[in-house]
């Protein structure tokens, strides 16, 4: 892979288009997007995590009015949490990873028994859904890609499907139908909860995630 600013900013653009968030604009260290999404308003994208630059895009979070998050992809978390806080951000996320795998290396795990999976592709954007027999959801995931790039999003399996395998079938699903639109490499931001499971399907840490916001932001569970 090339250096944590560019596969932070090609995750980022998959990104958009999995979650349908409209372009961001250019700012002096990052993007700005109105993203528009039920946890933020705006997010600052961070592609230099150097202490001056963090210090800029801090100002202009804490110039916004709606909820807004400035988002870090990092090398050296504790450096860059230490710049955030001295720039009166308060961090609500620390332990997320920038993740990166090899398509094409992707295990395919096979569907358990009393399920059935749907793939559906829309401008750029793959959605696997798996159901149980009775029609119930089980478990989805998103991929939005651009270029040779596929950025996975919003992998979920409800509570009552868990420790079934189905992530893994989402994540291969995911995976094979991001090859057939041109893709080789995949990328995500995962969760401490996630990232066991995307080890395990062979995806690499690229950087740590941070996120940080103004004081009294409240981090959704």
């Amino acid at each position: 892979m090339y250096g944590t600013r560019d596969v932070f900013a090609t995750w980022q653009r998959g990104w958009g288009r999995a979650r349908g968030v409209e372009p961001g604009v250019e700012v002096p260290g990052g993007l700005r997007v109105h993203c528009r999404l039920d946890s933020r308003e705006i997010e600052f994208f961070a592609f230099d995590d150097r202490a001056e630059s963090l210090a800029g895009l801090a100002a202009a979070a804490l110039r916004e009015e709606g909820v807004t998050w400035l988002t870090v992809a990092t090398t050296e978390p504790q450096a860059a949490v230490g710049a955030l806080k001295a720039a009166g951000l308060t961090m609500l996320q620390q332990s997320e990873q920038l993740m990166s795998v090899d398509l094409r290396e992707h295990p395919l795990s096979p569907v358990p028994a009393g399920y059935r999976t749907e793939t559906t592709v829309d401008d750029g954007v793959v959605f696997v859904q798996v159901f149980a027999d009775d029609g119930s959801d089980a478990a989805r995931g998103y991929a939005g890609v651009v270029g040779g790039y596929a950025s996975a999003d919003k992998i979920l399996t409800w509570p009552g499907h868990r420790r079934r395998g189905l992530g893994s079938v989402v994540m291969g699903s995911l995976a094979n139908a991001a090859i057939e639109l041109g893709a080789q490499t995949g990328l995500l931001i995962g969760g401490v909860q996630g990232q066991q499971l995307y080890r395990t399907l062979g995806w690499c840490t690229e950087a740590t995630v941070l996120i940080a916001a103004p004081p009294g932001t409240v981090y959704p569970e």
